[in-house]
């Protein structure tokens, strides 16, 4: 199939009957729009250097030149010999993926040499949500080697008109830009190669965002100078996205500043230099693209109050409490999602204690109910080392951060390692059965957002859910428990407001209800350590009629 590409060329006929019958089609039936045409060299070599978003974007890219465009196909396709015939005749030839092509390269540059264009997707394969992936270098290595211009195109719409074996109407535009030209060299060095290929994806990305695409990740906010908002900060920085840190005071921001570090939450660790620590009242939130709540439940009212009318619309919410918001015990992501303009809405669950996670890693979970809002924080997290498990279960995984803060609590109020797992166990179990009964897939309570993050949270020697359930063991009034610690445990203020939610859904929890009278001081310790693991009276049956 090289063979073809570099000596014959597309079959003419072939060619120009399919193009007679996919133009008029993608007008009409995918309303195509096509801008920048003008920017296409009508002769002499071109590269044209496009994202990939569907199977259908080499036959998109072709309708905007008038002549044939050459273009790879991943290797697989061409194993069968009428596949195979039929897609050399439309301008395509094989490649390997995952892995340096030498034929691929060496065919390409026959065609531009013979002076015809090139299509290339330097992303190596279709990446359907989110914004644009990372491009490889091998298109500035062609450039470089052959002289050609380059000409940078953007697709946005391919992703939609497939569903399953249905092609759907769905409105496709592609937008090209301005031509560039690079000087010719004989051999392309890596570095050179990879230079090059960082002038042209820009151009590709401009093209891609004036379409409307997500773009990707340059600038976040975290509103919270706590431990987990710094460690997110952190996190953020190491993926190479400059961050705003809103601290609650100036004296704070400036003492981050000053030290680069949070001394007060997260001693010994460095904060980079693209973490800008500010009091987070003045907060410039139009130009982030990715805003953070690090605060408690409780304070994510004011916090939103604050800052929703200074959200830009394309900027994504991600959200880190773990609790419930008072008064009606609503969960964080549909209080932030209802009061905010932006665009798509996220939470963050999982094992991720602070430090832990900047020193040796965490593995966390993702919820959030648009794709690419969920690709885009997932590929930022993973660039800061971290592994990102996705999902949708936004209520499963909420709820499993209340429930594993509730029975950490739990447990370390209790008297002993029995009493403690019957705590644990039934206050989760309670949680758990509300959680399904809400729509939470099963699985949720089971994974990382539930049971790992229950098991770290006992763990952790710094855990302030289990403190909290520490000192009201020891009689120290609930309203005190914020104060003693000098940080906010969730559980303390979460827990009445989950047994009034599951009171109103008709769930049976007796373990949460009493832990929560505990909590508001209705249920002395005492009693409440003594109900775990005592005996139930067994119900009297009924005398049995005589016949």
């Amino acid at each position: 199939m090289h063979a073809r590409a570099r000596t014959k060329g597309v079959n003419p006929i072939v060619y120009w009957l399919m193009r007679a019958w996919l133009q008029p089609f993608a007008h009409i039936y995918w309303r195509l729009s096509r801008i920048g045409r003008e920017h296409i060299p009508a002769e002499g070599p071109v590269i044209f250097v496009s994202n990939h978003r569907s199977f259908i974007d080499p036959f998109i890219v072709g309708l905007c030149s008038r002549r044939p465009v050459y273009y790879v196909a991943k290797q697989e396709l061409f194993t069968n010999k009428a596949l195979g015939w039929f897609l050399s005749s439309l301008g395509a030839f094989p490649v390997k993926r995952g892995e340096a092509d030498a034929d691929m390269i060496e065919t390409a540059k026959a065609i531009l040499r013979r002076g015809d264009p090139v299509l290339i997707f330097p992303e190596g394969t279709r990446i359907r949500p989110g914004a644009l992936g990372k491009p490889k270098r091998g298109v500035g290595r062609l450039a470089l080697e052959t002289g050609a211009t380059v000409v940078p195109v953007a697709i946005k719409g391919t992703e939609a008109i497939r569903k399953g074996f249905r092609v759907r109407p769905h409105k496709v535009r592609v937008r090209i830009g301005a031509p560039l030209n690079f000087p010719q060299v004989e051999v392309a060095t890596g570095p050179l190669a990879a230079a090059v290929t960082d002038r042209i994806w820009p151009n590709v990305m401009l093209q891609w965002e004036w379409l409307g695409g997500l773009p990707p990740l340059r600038r976040a906010a975290v509103i919270g100078g706590g431990a987990w908002g710094t460690a997110m900060a952190v996190m953020l920085a190491r993926a190479g996205i400059d961050v705003d840190l809103g601290c609650r005071t100036q004296a704070q921001a400036d003492l981050i500043n000053a030290t680069r570090e949070n001394p007060n939450y997260l001693p010994g660790v460095e904060l980079a230099a693209r973490i800008t620590a500010t009091r987070a009242a003045d907060l410039e939130l139009g130009r982030h693209d990715l805003v953070a709540f690090a605060v408690p439940a409780a304070e994510l009212p004011q916090a939103v109050a604050a800052h929703a009318p200074k959200l830009a619309p394309r900027a994504g919410v991600l959200v880190l409490s773990k609790g419930l918001v008072p008064p009606l015990g609503t969960l964080p992501s549909s209080y932030v999602a209802e009061r905010t303009p932006s665009w798509a809405v996220g939470v963050l669950g999982g094992p991720g204690h602070a430090a832990d996670a900047l020193a040796g890693g965490a593995s966390l979970v993702l919820a959030a109910h648009d794709a690419s809002f969920s690709r885009q924080v997932s590929d930022a997290l993973f660039a800061a080392g971290l592994q990102v498990t996705q999902t949708t279960d936004v209520i499963g995984v909420e709820l499993a951060g209340c429930a594993k803060n509730a029975a950490a609590l739990a447990a370390a109020a209790a008297p002993t390692p029995n009493a403690a797992g019957s705590a644990a166990g039934k206050v989760f179990a309670e949680i758990d059965a509300f959680a399904r009964a809400s729509g939470a897939h099963p699985s949720t309570f089971a994974g990382l957002a539930g049971t790992g993050d229950l098991v770290a949270t006992v763990l952790a020697e710094g855990s302030r859910n289990r403190r909290a359930g520490e000192l009201l063991a020891q009689g120290v009034p609930a309203a005190e428990i914020d104060a003693t610690l000098g940080q906010t445990a969730e559980a303390v203020n979460t827990v009445p407001l989950l047994a009034a939610r599951l009171k109103e859904a008709g769930v049976d929890a007796p373990a949460l209800r009493s832990l929560a009278g505990m909590i508001e001081g209705n249920v002395e310790p005492d009693r409440w350590q003594a109900s775990l693991t005592a005996p139930k009276k067994a119900k009297k049956a009924q005398s049995a009629k005589a016949a």
